[in-house]
């Protein structure tokens, strides 16, 4: 298994869109993507000049249902 990068929202988001999800809503600081196809939801915190860490980048790429690998090729 692939070791994830501490990566900025931004770029989380970049590549979730490339694997087809759109945004759904947004609270405050926290964005929600929902895939129209396979109806996987997930939340991605943006606050400028932070990035996310490892472990929750993990659970957003659980959330989507991806594999690390393939998130790691969307980027």
């Amino acid at each position: 298994m692939a070791k994830l990068p501490s990566l900025t929202a931004r770029k989380v988001v970049r590549a979730l869109k490339r694997a087809g999800f759109v945004e759904d809503r947004q609270r405050g600081s926290h964005l929600v993507l929902m895939h129209p196809e396979t109806k996987a939801r997930t939340v991605v915190p943006v606050h400028r000049g932070r990035t996310i860490k490892e472990p929750l980048l993990r659970a957003i790429v659980r959330d989507a249902n991806l594999s690390i690998d393939e998130f790691i090729e969307l980027l």
